[in-house]
């Protein structure tokens, strides 16, 4: 990865890349330190730091942001759920589905639909999370003028800060280095290594001072971490291979075809967004919770205990969401019928499977298979450190998801660092 940056920093124009998209994350971290005005942050700290809420998510992926109560507070996250609706209402509307394979110009129709579903959604967050740090006393304003000036300030702030991340990703896409959104999240996660390296420093410090567990739990918190990082970067590159052979043809004079490829069919094709979806759906109830007085007593008290976020009911239906979640987002981004369809125009075939339908079988067959490895993994990685964080009383249960976004978009950069620069025939590369 070094030596490919290295290479990458002597070219001008990647060199121009590289020093844009940096830019922009320094902006983005800027945002991310400027406050928003009748708020106190100590308050929305200790809610999200309960845990067991959707909040804690918006706080990692904002790289903090959220939790200290500042411009970027809502990240990136609207775009990235206007971006899911809008892939899901392609599969669904067939208008929309059309616009999808248009090439160039309809992807930019819907993204111009993705901007307008982010401006909507960011809109109704914004006002459901002034509501709600309204009802844990985070507001320093609540009645008359002053409360109503002071929730148009913090709606607006919310809503423009959620706008610039949104811009700051699609210039990145388009002049910079990776994907846009990927790069932010990246950032706001490698930011908080710092609170981490602190935690760290802290147990190293109690450990000196006697308490003997310290002495275990560091060295085997280092350990699990970097077998955690080596795991998914074997995982992320794992993949299934098809074989798929070409028959020979001949235009004029030239004859094309008979060799033979391969179609690679990922593991982890569908990244961290079961992880993403499964967890949202479980914390639902609490962060209803935030908006109402919950009796703990009553009904939603009881499921509220149920679902603690280091609870075993919680991390059983989280392995069987994750993997639900990961059948259902391949199954909107992989269709083996297309696949063999087009494998028949192109006189290719998987050898000894007949083309047409028994290809879309075996096809979808492979990738059901593929499936469930992929959504144990994402499985492992995902519940392993809160079981983990239960039995040793340290709290790492984001952990994994964090390893699985800084590992994916770490190797997705490089592969397109290599790319362009076999692009532009860089020997010093290629040797």
């Amino acid at each position: 990865m070094l030596e490919t940056l290295k290479n990458a920093w002597q070219m001008a124009d990647l060199r121009k890349k590289l020093l844009y998209t940096g830019m922009i994350l320094l902006l983005f971290r800027i945002g991310a330190a400027i406050p928003v005005p009748f708020l106190e942050p100590e308050t929305l700290k200790t809610y999200i730091t309960e845990g067991g809420n959707w909040l804690g998510y918006i706080d990692l992926l904002s790289g903090g942001a959220f939790g200290n109560s500042t411009l970027f507070a809502l990240g990136i996250s609207p775009y990235i759920t206007a971006s899911i609706v809008i892939q899901l209402l392609a599969v669904a509307i067939p208008s929309l589905e059309q616009l999808a394979k248009e090439g160039e110009e309809g992807r930019k129709v819907l993204n111009r639909y993705t901007r307008y579903a982010t401006v909507i959604l960011g809109g109704v967050q914004s006002v459901a999370y002034y509501f709600l740090l309204r009802n844990s006393n985070a507001l320093l304003y609540t009645e008359g003028a002053s409360g109503i000036f002071s929730a148009v300030v913090i709606v607006i702030s919310f809503l423009a800060g959620a706008m610039l991340v949104m811009w700051m990703g699609e210039q990145i896409d388009n002049k910079g280095i990776g994907n846009g959104i990927s790069m932010i999240l990246f950032a706001g996660i490698v930011s908080r290594a710092f609170s981490l390296v602190s935690t760290m420093a802290t147990e190293i410090y109690l450990a000196i001072n006697g308490i003997m567990k310290y002495w275990f739990i560091v060295p085997f918190t280092i350990v699990l971490f970097l077998a955690a990082v080596v795991f998914i970067v074997i995982m992320t590159n794992a993949e299934r291979r098809i074989p798929v052979q070409y028959a020979q043809r001949v235009v004029g004079r030239k004859m094309y075809g008979g060799q033979s490829t391969h179609i690679p069919i990922k593991v982890n094709m569908s990244g961290v967004m079961p992880v993403i979806f499964a967890s949202s759906i479980l914390s639902i109830p609490t962060t209803i919770a935030g908006f109402v007085d919950v009796d703990p007593d009553g009904i939603m008290g009881s499921i509220l205990s149920v679902l603690r976020y280091d609870g075993i009911v919680y991390a059983v239906l989280y392995f069987f969401l994750i993997m639900a979640f990961n059948y259902f987002y391949i199954s909107i981004q992989y269709n083996p019928m297309e696949i063999a369809n087009n494998l028949r125009k192109n006189n290719g075939t998987i050898p000894g499977i007949r083309p047409g339908k028994p290809t879309a079988d075996f096809i979808a067959k492979v990738v059901s298979k593929v499936t469930v490895v992929g959504g144990v993994f994402l499985a492992v990685i995902a519940i392993g450190p809160i079981l983990l964080s239960r039995l040793m009383g340290v709290n790492i249960s984001l952990g994994g998801t964090s390893i699985i976004i800084v590992v994916g978009v770490a190797l997705d950069t490089v592969r397109q660092l290599e790319s362009q620069m076999m692009m532009r025939h860089y020997k010093g590369f290629l040797e």
